[in-house]
């Protein structure tokens, strides 16, 4: 668990400050580049699979949030995370995710 941990931190920080940078640079926002992806077939494909996983990200979260019985007031700020930056969602969710070993 601690090797996913640490991998998803470094995979967090490293796309955030990627992600913070192109937005820095983007001659156009978000939503105006997520309209132009999906006017095109071959775009529109390949952000419906990347929806799909998140849709599925999303519903793992959900389970494991409730498995922990936590509500769903600790799912919904990785829920928005996820639906916005998709990876960075389930990325902060691993990392910040209590260990097993540290809850015994």
């Amino acid at each position: 668990m601690m090797i996913l941990r640490v991998v998803s931190v470094v995979l967090l920080v490293i796309f955030a400050g990627f992600t913070a940078f192109t937005m820095s640079i983007a001659e156009q926002s978000l939503l105006s580049f997520g309209y132009e992806l999906i006017s095109s077939p071959d775009t529109a494909q390949v952000v419906m699979d990347l929806y799909i996983m998140v849709f599925l990200a999303l519903v793992w979260m959900h389970q494991d949030i409730k498995a922990q019985g936590k509500t769903i007031k600790h799912w919904l700020p990785y829920a928005a995370l996820t639906l916005v930056f998709v990876s960075m969602g389930p990325l902060l969710y691993l990392a910040l995710k209590p260990s097993k070993l540290a809850e015994q």
